[in-house]
């Protein structure tokens, strides 16, 4: 069941975009998530003048005498990694790196999804059995393993990881919308606009995608929380970002053999990549909660 406030459109976009921010605002766990990813987005953004230090360079004093990082002190926040470099300015530049991928390949994998499911749902038969098949065919691969094996076979890269992530998450939001667009087709409101020879286009843009943003808008928050699990698990394994850009995963992945010694280089990229996912799952859950009518009420 969908929102009849979007499926017939009486509220103006922003009005309605208004009402959607003041009801999270309302919503503590909700607010909290939409403030660390505020404060992300940010540090994104004015990387260049937050970073105290330089994030490639080596600082001749940034490793003790004898070759161990430093621990967190009034000079490098967060301590330096294992080659003297400020762990802090790392960290901030390696949240751009991780919302670009996150935003990007959940995007990419957002209008694939939506666009398989809504064209299968939609038309059936042939085209819909089709894409299904292949669809299922997609999601029979382990999603770890199927990046694994693509970002191998590619040149790693910002953008080519990006893609890999997109080419094995679209599969999730494919099976969902085609679902909803199934029981939405045999609908009174959709038989008569094709009654009276309405196109399909203007049948799928003005009378099926009202219906289905909500769930387009919800899957696509929750998503990135996994695009970011995954970014972060593919560099750690050396088959993501690679040096000298830094990303959570491989600052890890770089800093792991001090683990006992200088635990600080694990555990704090870690706890960004936890805090950002559990951000976006915060939304993202207060956003089904109230876009979604039938979930009105239970909390």
């Amino acid at each position: 069941m969908t929102d009849t406030r979007i499926a017939t459109g009486p509220v103006p976009v922003r009005s309605r975009i208004v009402e959607v921010l003041s009801a999270l605002m309302r919503r503590p766990r909700a607010a909290f998530g939409m403030a660390i990813i505020v404060i992300m987005v940010f540090a994104a953004v004015f990387a260049g003048w937050i970073m105290p230090h330089d994030p490639f360079e080596q600082s001749f004093d940034g490793l003790t005498l004898s070759g161990a990082p430093l621990p967190p002190n009034q000079q490098f926040w967060f301590g330096t990694d294992l080659l003297g470099r400020d762990l802090f300015s790392r960290l901030i530049l390696g949240t751009r790196t991780s919302l670009i991928i996150g935003v990007v390949a959940n995007g990419i994998a957002v209008i694939v999804g939506a666009g398989v499911g809504i064209t299968a749902g939609y038309f059936g038969g042939w085209i819909g059995a089709i894409l299904m098949r292949f669809t299922d065919l997609m999601m029979a691969f382990p999603a770890l393993l199927l990046a694994i094996v693509l970002a191998a076979i590619f040149q790693p890269s910002l953008m080519i990881v990006a893609l890999v992530i997109a080419m094995v998450n679209w599969v999730q939001m494919s099976r969902v919308i085609y679902t909803e667009t199934r029981s939405l087709t045999e609908r009174d409101f959709i038989q008569v606009q094709r009654s009276i020879g309405s196109g399909h286009v203007r049948i799928i843009l003005r009378h099926l995608l009202p219906h289905l943003l909500s769930s387009i808008v919800v899957f696509g928050t929750l998503g990135i929380s996994t695009t970011v699990l995954l970014e972060a698990t593919l560099s750690y394994l050396g088959v993501g970002v690679r040096p000298p850009i830094p990303s959570w995963g491989n600052i890890i992945f770089e800093n792991q053999t001090y683990f006992s010694t200088a635990p600080w280089l694990v555990f704090l990229p870690g706890a960004a990549i936890v805090l950002l996912a559990l951000a976006f799952n915060l939304v993202g859950d207060a956003l089904r909660d109230i876009l979604d009518p039938t979930l009105k009420g239970r909390h």
